[in-house]
C-alpha cells in the first residue's frame, strides 16, 4: 500500500524591500535607538559648529591684524609688532613649517612602514610583544620631553652628521654648513621624525595585520617569495591605511610647539643651507611671542595660526582624496 507524507509548510513570508528598510532605520522606533541616533547626531553637529566657531575666531581676529599691518602679511621677512604701524609677515614661517614637516615624512614614514612590516611579518612572535610596547612607549613621551632631549643630547652629537653631510654633499648649498650650532632645520626635521614615528609606525602596524590571509597564500601558492607577497598583497591592500597614518603624523609634525621651540634657535630669514641656523614654524612662533605680546600682537599670532589652521585642513583634504581615488586598489573590498 502506497503511502503519502503531507507536510505543511508555512506560507512565504513577504521580505521588506530596501526602502522599507531605510525608512525603519531612519525611523528608530524603539526607545534605544532614538536615544543613540540623537546623540550620533547631536555629536556630528557639535563638532561642526565648533569647528565652524574656531574658523569664525581666527577669521575674525586675523582681520584685525591684517587690517593694521604695514607689511605684506604673505610676503614680509619681518615680524615686529610693537611698531606704529607694526609689521610682520609669514613667510619664514611658511618656509620653516613646510621643510621641517617634509624632512620628518621623509625621514619617518619609509622607517615606519619598514617596523610594520617587520612586526607582522619578519619578527619572531617572542619579539614582537617587547618592540611594539616600547614603541607604544615612545607615543606617550610628551613633546617637552622629546625637547629636552633633543637640546641635551641630539644638538650637541649632530656635528659629526654636519660635518659629513657639508664634506660630501655642501657643493649642492642645500647641506653647506658655516660651523654654526646645529640648531637648524635639519636637526627639528629629525627630531620631528622620531616624535611621528610611533604613530605612523602603529596605524600601520594595525592596517597590515588586517590583510586577508587567502591573499598572502595565494601569492605563495603562485611561488612568490615573501617580499613578493608583501609588493603584491600587503603593501597594496594597505596602502590607503599608510597614507591615513602618515596624515596623523603629519598633523602632528606640522602643529609641534615646544619640541621646536626648545631646539630651533629662530631668525626670520630664510637659510639656503637646511645646516645653518634660522627660521620658524607657526607653532613655535606662537609659542615664543604670546606670553609678552600686546593686543596687536596677539592678533597677528592669531593670524599666523589661521594660515596654520588652513594649510592643516588642506593636507587632511588633499589625504582624503587620495584615499578615495585608492579606494578600489586597497583590497578593502575583496
Amino acid at each position: 500500500m502506497d503511502t503519502t507524507q503531507i507536510t505543511d509548510t508555512p506560507p512565504p513570508t513577504s521580505q521588506p524591500s530596501l526602502a522599507e528598510q531605510k525608512r525603519a532605520a531612519r525611523g528608530a522606533t524603539r526607545p534605544g535607538d532614538r536615544i543613540f541616533l540623537g546623540l550620533s547626531r547631536g555629536s556630528g553637529i557639535l563638532l561642526l559648529v565648533i569647528m565652524a566657531a574656531i574658523a569664525g575666531f581666527l577669521t575674525y581676529r586675523a582681520s584685525i591684524a591684517i587690517s593694521k599691518d604695514d607689511a605684506n602679511f604673505f610676503t614680509a621677512f619681518e615680524w615686529n609688532t610693537q611698531l606704529d604701524p607694526p609689521k610682520f609677515g609669514i613667510a619664514v614661517l611658511v618656509f620653516g613649517t613646510i621643510v621641517s614637516s617634509i624632512i620628518a615624512m621623509a625621514i619617518a614614514v619609509p622607517i615606519a612602514v619598514a617596523i610594520a612590516l617587520f612586526l607582522t611579518h619578519y619578527a619572531p612572535r617572542r619579539l614582537r610583544g617587547p618592540i611594539a610596547y616600547v614603541i607604544d612607549l615612545l607615543a606617550a613621551v610628551p613633546s617637552i620631553v622629546y625637547g629636552l632631549w633633543g637640546a641635551l643630547i641630539l644638538v650637541p652629537h649632530m656635528n659629526g652628521l654636519y660635518g659629513w653631510l657639508d664634506d660630501y654633499l655642501g657643493w649642492t648649498g642645500i647641506f653647506s654648513w658655516q660651523q654654526g650650532a646645529p640648531r637648524s632645520m635639519l636637526t627639528v626635521g629629525i627630531l620631528l621624525a622620531i616624535m611621528i614615528l610611533p604613530i605612523i609606525t602603529n596605524v600601520s602596524r594595525e592596517v597590515f595585520r588586517q590583510v586577508p590571509q587567502m591573499h598572502e597564500e595565494a601569492a605563495l601558492a603562485l611561488g612568490a617569495t615573501r617580499w613578493e607577497v608583501i609588493r603584491m598583497a600587503v603593501i597594496p591592500f594597505g596602502r590607503s591605511g599608510v597614507i591615513s597614518a602618515s596624515m596623523l603624523g603629519l598633523g602632528r609634525a606640522l602643529g609641534e610647539t615646544m619640541a621646536v621651540a626648545t631646539v630651533l634657535s629662530p631668525t626670520f630669514d630664510i637659510q639656503a643651507s637646511l645646516l645653518d641656523p634660522g627660521g620658524g614654524t607657526f607653532a613655535q612662533n606662537i609659542a615664543s611671542k604670546f606670553g609678552e605680546a600686546s593686543e596687536t600682537g596677539r592678533d597677528a599670532l592669531i593670524a599666523s595660526g589661521l594660515v596654520l589652521f588652513v594649510i592643516t585642513l588642506l593636507v587632511n583634504g588633499a589625504a582624503r582624496m587620495i584615499i578615495a581615488r585608492r579606494k578600489e586598489y586597497s583590497g578593502a573590498n575583496a
